[in-house]
């Protein structure tokens, strides 16, 4: 059999730990053939690609970004979508001129409702998931989570030590456009006093109480830690909305940080490079098997696989009765709203 493998849309801490994932038990335990499709989809349509040995997938599993680059192909993506069904015949036959047997696609939400489309298309496809954002629905964890969620919880452990010797309240943006999972996992982990979250909505009157009680109660500094995809009521990023509107309506120096980019970048935890590694197994599995059209997970403690049907266009978010939610409410943390379970 011959495979191929691409990444697609952002990059994420993992993604060559689970390429050779896929490729080294493809190769050494399934006897397969394997090619690398370089920068995601534009690839297939160009045929753009680079033999796998297990020579060359040796040397990569601490190495963050991807070996076989990414992108976010509009052409593709309009082909797919396209009325005219030359467009999708085009994106067939370069399927097939490359030989392939079976696609792996790696990648976040938007990846694998094209790698589903790819399927209702009659190509053999498996689906990877993966994105820092953790929002992929159908599993309970995407590999780049973990080593987002360590790096963003540093930051916070140091923002502590400045805003407790300053007596300010230090803003920090963390990354999550539609799902508040890595604001939620870091700011429980580091002891934010605040943690406003896009799925639960925020009360402006209740942030600032908040700080203003901490304050009247001696604790002289007061972490917020806001996701990027919060929505507010100006162009400004979350970060600088809150900051200047706290700082205003308090009196308190207040600072912001905008960790970004940095929290995708560098070298995957230990727990990544294993997810990736067990989650490039299954999907070498599910290729011997002759099982296509869907989409590794991890459920539970387990790692199995689920229809990419039931994936695409849907979105993993962070719920009011979230166990982390609660008990960080019973533990006096504000969520920016009192409608939360407590």
């Amino acid at each position: 059999m011959r495979v191929g493998i691409l990444t697609s849309g952002g990059d994420a801490p993992g993604i060559n730990a689970t390429i050779r994932g896929v490729g080294k038990t493809a190769i050494n335990h399934y006897g397969m053939q394997v090619i690398g499709i370089q920068n995601g989809f534009s690839g297939l349509l160009y045929k753009d690609t680079i033999e796998l040995t297990d020579a060359s997938l040796s040397g990569i599993l601490n190495l963050g970004g991807t070996i076989l680059g990414t992108a976010r192909e509009k052409i593709f993506r309009s082909m797919i979508f396209s009325p005219d069904e030359k467009d999708r015949e085009q994106i067939k036959d370069a399927y097939h001129e490359l030989g392939l047997d079976c696609l792996v696609c790696i990648g976040g939400n938007g990846t694998q409702r094209t790698t589903w489309m790819l399927s209702e298309m009659g190509l053999n496809v498996v689906g990877v998931p993966k994105t820092i954002d953790n929002d992929v629905y159908g599993t309970d964890v995407t590999f780049g989570f973990d080593t987002a969620v360590n790096i963003a919880c540093e930051a916070i452990d140091r923002l502590h030590s400045t805003a407790s010797s300053h007596r300010r309240v230090m803003v920090i943006e963390l990354m999550g456009h539609h799902a508040g999972w890595i604001t939620l996992h870091a700011g429980m982990a580091a002891g934010a006093d605040i943690i406003l979250l896009p799925e639960l909505g925020y009360n402006m009157r209740v942030v600032i109480d908040k700080i203003k009680k901490r304050m009247e109660i001696g604790k002289a500094y007061s972490i917020v830690a806001v996701a990027e995809g919060l929505e507010v009521p100006t162009n400004e990023r979350p970060a600088t909305y809150f900051a200047r509107e706290i700082e205003e309506r308090t009196a308190y120096e207040t600072r912001e940080t905008v960790l970004g980019y940095i929290q995708r970048g560098g070298s995957p935890s230990p727990a990544d490079r294993n997810l990736g590694t067990l989650l490039g197994g299954h999907a070498a599995q599910l290729i011997n098997e002759r099982k296509y059209g869907r989409m590794v997970a991890k459920i539970g403690n387990e790692i199995t696989d689920v229809p990419l049907s039931k994936v695409a266009g849907r979105l993993r978010l962070v719920t009011p009765d979230n166990d982390l939610v609660v008990q960080g409410s019973r533990m006096g943390i504000s969520f920016g709203t009192y409608d939360y379970p407590g």
